[in-house]
């Protein structure tokens, strides 16, 4: 007998049915995958960090690799500050972009290799280039503040701006954990030729911190310091002055046992020493062989950098150079750079060179930098004609001496300059790193007037970005 098959019926089950058993298998399938996928996610969520832990991983092992290197380092005994205000172009300079075309570079497309293979720094540095082996240059330091004042602030103080605390420089803090070590007889934090901030460097430790300003000008005949070496005096007839007081000061021979008076009469001999004997010497320039001078430069700035080496030979713990002229460029940029870095180029590069050739620099840390960058593109349009304006989100320090090596470079910024590519560094990160090469803890609390807890840095409870300590430059 035949049999009769209706079609797909063989197995009992119809065309339809098969679609939608398919369809639901489909689902199941879809579904189960999909419930795989969120529980494998879910399960990576809890095993692997975020961001910000990640971040913060990373900040703490640059921290305790910074730490455990430092134990090896010299303490740093003087600071050399080279202050470049209103802020120095990044582009232009020490973290130059070749091929970025006219609107970035402008008239300055030129570039130099270093004695360190790798680095490039721009053509208008060539004597820097030579001493390449002697610094490191920060490319990625950042905190996006483009006012001078502030930027100022956050630069010298790791401190956030604007808070109900006027924070000390970081000359003034180095210069208070240093008192008991440096009995010298200059100021202990000196500033050529004005003060370099516009805010109170000493801050809320009072003026007992506050940096004695120089005044005058190295490169003239006569180095004339305020309070120390006088216009119109000659020290002969300084000397006659002290010998006609010494003569009448009867009350101060007759009560020498009081101490009152014996203590006003250890100040005064100890100013005589700073006007007429060894401080001053510090000062004249005149004592320097003409060919060491000349290796400087002639200029304000060269003589500047020479002062500044006399003075941590005299153990004088921090020394500020406010570079003369300014490097607030929003016009006439390019003239203004053709003139002012050479006169950087030289005298920074030969006083790395003063530094390392007598024995100091090991123990002398050099840092350079202004309060930001400039911006990498250039205003072309009036009435800026050729200028750059002020730039926080990138810029480039420069770092020698006092723990730190020779010859690298830390952090990227992008292609353009523009943004930070590659391991940022804030004010606090760089400041810190200062701090524990100079064996000062960053946790310590500092005396102030109204008895308000202030540490030296505490960037955390202020809400301040850190990335960690510069492990990689020690």
């Amino acid at each position: 007998m035949a049999q009769h098959h209706e079609p797909n019926r063989r197995s009992g089950i119809s065309r339809r049915r098969i679609l939608e058993r398919g369809a639901a298998g489909a689902a199941g399938i879809f579904a189960a995958t999909h419930f795989q996928t969120l529980h494998h996610l879910a399960f990576a969520s809890e095993s692997q960090p975020n961001s910000e832990q990640q971040l913060a991983d990373e900040k703490a092992a640059h921290d305790n690799a910074a730490k455990e290197k430092a134990k090896a380092k010299k303490r740093i005994k003087s600071v050399i500050q080279i202050f470049l205000w209103g802020g120095m172009s990044h582009n232009d300079t020490w973290d130059p972009k070749p091929g970025t075309g006219y609107d970035y570079l402008g008239s300055f497309d030129k570039f130099i290799p270093t004695n360190v293979e790798g680095i490039q720094l721009s053509s208008l540095f060539p004597y820097l280039a030579k001493q390449a082996d002697k610094f490191s240059l920060i490319r990625s330091m950042t905190h996006g503040n483009n006012g001078h004042e502030t930027a100022a602030y956050l630069m010298q103080t790791g401190h956030k701006p604007g808070d109900r605390l006027a924070y000390p420089s970081v000359g003034a803090v180095f210069t208070f954990f240093k008192r008991e070590e440096y009995q010298g007889l200059l100021p202990p934090y000196i500033v050529m030729l004005q003060a370099a901030g516009r805010f109170s460097e000493e801050g809320f430790l009072g003026p007992a911190f506050k940096p004695f300003a120089t005044g005058g000008d190295p490169n003239a005949e006569r180095f004339e310091v305020q309070g120390i070496v006088n216009r119109g005096v000659t020290d002969q007839r300084q000397k006659a002055r002290r010998e006609l007081l010494d003569k009448v000061n009867l009350l101060g021979h007759g009560l020498a046992s009081v101490t009152d008076i014996e203590a006003a009469e250890a100040a005064r001999e100890k100013a005589y020493a700073l006007i007429l004997g060894p401080g001053r010497e510090v000062f004249d320039l005149s004592n320097e062989p003409a060919e060491l001078r000349d290796r400087y430069g002639r200029n304000t700035f060269g003589q500047e950098c020479l002062a500044a080496r006399r003075m941590v030979q005299a153990g004088v713990p921090y020394v500020t150079i406010s570079f003369p002229g300014g490097w607030d460029t929003h016009s006439n940029h390019f003239a203004t750079m053709r003139q002012q870095c050479p006169q950087l180029d030289r005298g920074l590069a030969t006083l790395l060179q003063d530094l390392h050739e007598r024995g100091l620099l090991e123990t002398t840390l050099v840092w350079c930098t202004g309060e930001f960058g400039r911006t990498p593109k250039v205003s072309w349009e009036p009435p800026w004609n050729g200028g750059r304006h002020h730039y926080g989100d990138v810029f480039t320090v420069l770092v020698a001496g006092g723990g730190f090596v020779g010859g690298r470079v830390l952090g990227k910024s992008d292609q353009n300059g523009e943004k930070v590519a590659e391991r940022p560094v804030y004010p606090t990160d760089l400041l810190g790193t200062f701090y524990l090469l100079a064996g000062i803890d960053t946790k310590a609390i500092l005396p102030h007037p109204l008895g308000i807890e202030a540490r030296v840095l505490d960037a955390e409870s202020e809400g301040m970005k850190a990335a960690g300590l510069l492990d990689e430059l020690l």
